[in-house]
């Protein structure tokens, strides 16, 4: 995944607001969100069918998290083990947010580079193996992509600029809010030239990686998702998905209620 903006508990009917792109090589077999059962009845999220972890996922008892690759050309290890699997790892665990990505410091650096969200809905943290130790993420807007937090790639930008008015225009409603995310992070608007970062990848990949959402033959947006939590309890979680030749089946959502418990207090 290589755009997550998010709003956490800076809204006053949510605790967090989440939208997010997945890019990927559209080889990379994937299978849409739905619930892990029977081995994991409450946990919702996609699935990468060649390691078996996941992107993005919540659990009915209101955890939640995310992660992107850092870009660092050069240093892939093809024998690391699967990121996807510290989601997971955490979507399946009883541990609170900060407790455990500080249990991860012993195993981080055996990952390829990596940017994690965890949280509850009373908690949210953040942590990356390539150096500044776990965060608390205090309440505002955040944005994410293939650095670290806040690195103010233009994507990174874009895309909470575009979540602060999103929340401004349809916050009222959560549908309208989740449909208004999906169309919004429907932007294959390339940066500029002069604001694009370098990663070492070169001017082509540079320009090709820099919109919200990525086209390509081979290389593209395969998932935007939406993930909207309120205080009294509900959640939504809606997500889009394309394939290679632009075509979309229709979108998929799911709502429910936090249930009590492990996920924390809610106002």
């Amino acid at each position: 995944m290589c755009l997550i903006v998010f709003a956490w508990q800076h809204h006053p009917d949510y605790a967090l607001v989440l939208a997010a792109n997945r890019d990927e090589f559209y080889e990379r077999p994937t299978q849409r969100a739905q619930f892990w059962a029977p081995e994991h009845p409450d946990l919702l999220a996609g699935r990468d069918l060649r390691s078996g972890g996941t992107w993005l996922g919540v659990t009915r008892s209101g955890r939640f998290a995310a992660i992107t690759n850092v870009r660092e050309p050069g240093h892939h290890r093809p024998d690391a083990p699967s990121r996807g699997h510290l989601v997971s790892g955490f979507l399946t665990a009883d541990a609170a947010p900060r407790a455990y990505l500080e249990a991860l410091a012993g195993e981080a650096e055996a990952y390829n580079g990596f940017n994690l969200l965890v949280g509850t809905p009373a908690e949210m943290a953040y942590v990356s193996n390539r150096g500044g130790g776990v965060q608390r993420i205090p309440p505002g807007v955040y944005g994410l992509s293939n650095h670290r937090l806040d690195t103010p790639w233009p994507k990174v930008r874009a895309g909470k600029a575009m979540l602060t008015d999103a929340l401004e225009q349809d916050g009222a409603a959560p549908e309208r809010l989740a449909r208004s995310l999906l169309d919004r992070l429907h932007d294959p608007t390339p940066a500029p030239e002069e604001a694009l970062p370098d990663t070492g990848v070169g001017l082509a990949w540079e320009r090709l990686l820099s919109p919200m959402h990525i086209v390509s033959p081979t290389y593209g947006t395969r998932a935007a998702s939406v993930l909207l939590i309120r205080h009294d309890g509900q959640v939504l979680f809606a997500e889009r998905t394309y394939g290679p030749d632009g075509t979309r089946p229709p979108d998929g959502w799911f709502r429910f209620r936090v249930k009590d418990g492990r996920g924390g207090k809610l106002r």
